[in-house]
């Protein structure tokens, strides 16, 4: 989606955000964004690690074992 913002493309994106939103806001901005994405982060954490553990109790239930090689 975004493979082809260059540059001046960014730069005109953090124009329009500092025009829309002001400089004062911004840095309550950047800290709702950041909390956003480690909130994001350790939720896909946590869904990666329930499907493994899911993984490995079929595995117990069904008797297989799995040869790391």
């Amino acid at each position: 989606m975004f493979q082809n913002v260059g540059f001046a493309g960014l730069m005109m994106i953090l124009v329009v955000v500092l025009i829309l939103f002001g400089p004062s806001k911004l840095p309550e901005l950047g800290r709702a964004v950041g909390r956003t994405l480690s909130e994001f982060k350790s939720s896909a954490r946590d869904l990666v690690g329930e499907d493994k553990e899911e993984d490995k109790e079929r595995e117990r239930e069904s008797g297989i074992i799995k040869i790391k090689g």
